[in-house]
């Protein structure tokens, strides 16, 4: 795959990060494509969502995907192999990394990198998308409301603490967002149950932007990832048909 390594420009330092492109048009092509920010889940860049960004790029994108641990972990975040989420030392690994990056750091950075994107020699238009999952689809969503100018679409999938009771709650941030916004949202997820759901579509009627959120029927949380197994392939591919429309709307 087209796929080069690089060190990306975060807001407090570099991270260690990955540029995808369209198969046979590599790094040293004088094509450009439109940029896409790829957000990772909590777990980190690892082969199975380097093959989801991969697929991305295919469509006609240059995608970046940078460690968003940067601060504190170096790659890889997790060893080879899907986590096995019942393991104790998997758990205490996922706690560390949930502490990891705040919201203030998040908003920082999703700055930063879409300032980073916007100036590789690869990348047309004066806007980008950014997508997230997971941990990262708030991730997503205070990147858009941190570079309104910058950001043209954001999209979340099974994205978790969309809504919380805290004042720096993601969903807070809707009247500072000026892109185009797709949630699509897990079932049984327990980091963003149907009330949190309610919230959030309330939040969405009452801000006046466009956007679209939807609940993947039989679809727990992580199913876009292959080899989770919680994976479903169906699902996944409704993902991608709504994550293309969405780019090639906003993008062109």
């Amino acid at each position: 795959m087209p796929e080069t390594k690089l060190d990306v420009a975060g807001a407090d330092g570099a991270a260690e990060g990955f540029l995808y492109t369209s198969e046979g048009e590599g790094i040293s092509s004088d094509k450009t494509w439109p940029g896409v920010l790829y957000l990772t889940d909590i777990w980190g860049i690892r082969p199975a969502n380097k093959a989801m960004a991969q697929r991305v790029a295919d469509a006609g994108f240059a995608v970046l995907m940078p460690n968003i641990f940067y601060r504190s972990d170096a790659l890889p975040i997790m060893p080879p192999g899907e986590p096995d989420t019942g393991d104790p030392a998997v758990l205490r690994r996922l706690s560390h990394l949930m502490a990891a990056l705040n919201a203030e750091q998040m908003a920082r950075d999703g700055a930063a990198y879409a300032e980073f994107l916007l100036a590789l020699p690869q990348v047309d238009g004066g806007r980008i998308a950014v997508v997230g999952y997971c941990f990262s689809g708030q991730f997503a969503l205070r990147t858009a409301a941190a570079a309104p100018d910058t950001v043209a679409a954001a999209a979340s999938f099974h994205g978790g603490r969309l809504v919380t009771d805290m004042p720096d709650s993601p969903h807070t941030l809707l009247p500072k967002v000026a892109a185009e916004l797709y949630f699509g949202h897990a079932v049984e997820d327990q980091s963003m149950p149907p009330a949190a759901i309610e919230k959030l579509d309330d939040a969405l009627k009452g801000w006046g932007g466009v956007y679209q959120s939807e609940l993947y029927e039989g679809a727990k949380h992580g199913w876009c990832v292959p080899g989770r197994p919680v994976f479903n392939a169906a699902q996944a591919e409704r993902h991608y048909a709504k994550l293309f429309d969405l780019l090639k709307r906003t993008l062109g």
